[in-house]
């Protein structure tokens, strides 16, 4: 059996999924969703889900290596998937992510989030994930794009979330002095 541990993940793109290299050689990436960790070997398209929680990731990865030294993945040519600037927004962004099943909960639940971003001024890239799922979007204090958590942007128990934003935004004092509903 040869050594598994050698994949290498790259940086993730808008929606937090990390190309998964071996021998400097992109064989798919791995993704998070809903608390399962998928595996898209390259130029496929199918999904395989391979773990679950904190060790999904390694799994997931582990998993593309291996089919990759049993040769059932054909290399692809690496892209610069997280250094690529992200996509910017064109025309509003649809209510769901692709992968949410259009129900009354999950709408519901989008347009709640949805509010709650432009109040907190957030500018979604895409549809709304699910609140546990990674979500592409814009500060509207400084212009960073990333992926953010609404389970972590929403607030608890009635109180506002927190000031701190992301990385390198502004401090806490400007947050709420920017932000309307800090002053509530």
């Amino acid at each position: 059996m040869q050594d598994t541990t050698r994949f290498q993940l790259g940086d993730a793109d808008q929606e937090c999924r990390y190309p998964v290299n071996v021998d400097g050689k992109n064989v798919g990436l791995i993704y998070r969703w809903h608390g399962a960790w998928y595996a898209v070997p390259a130029g496929q398209s199918d999904e395989f889900r391979v773990g679950a929680g904190s060790t999904g990731s390694e799994a997931a990865a582990r998993y593309l290596t291996e089919e990759f030294d049993a040769g059932r993945i054909t290399p692809q040519k690496n892209t610069e998937t997280g250094t690529a600037a992200p996509r910017e927004l064109v025309g509003p962004v649809p209510l769901l992510h692709p992968r949410m099943p259009a129900t009354p909960r999950n709408t519901k639940a989008a347009h709640a989030a949805m509010a709650g971003l432009t109040e907190h001024l957030w500018t979604p890239l895409h549809g709304y994930p699910g609140a546990d799922n990674p979500w592409a979007l814009k500060c509207g204090l400084c212009g960073w794009q990333g992926p953010r958590y609404w389970s972590h942007l929403r607030g608890r128990n009635g109180n506002p979330p927190s000031t701190f934003r992301h990385p390198e935004c502004l401090d806490a004092e400007k947050v709420r002095a920017r932000i309307t509903a800090y002053q509530k």
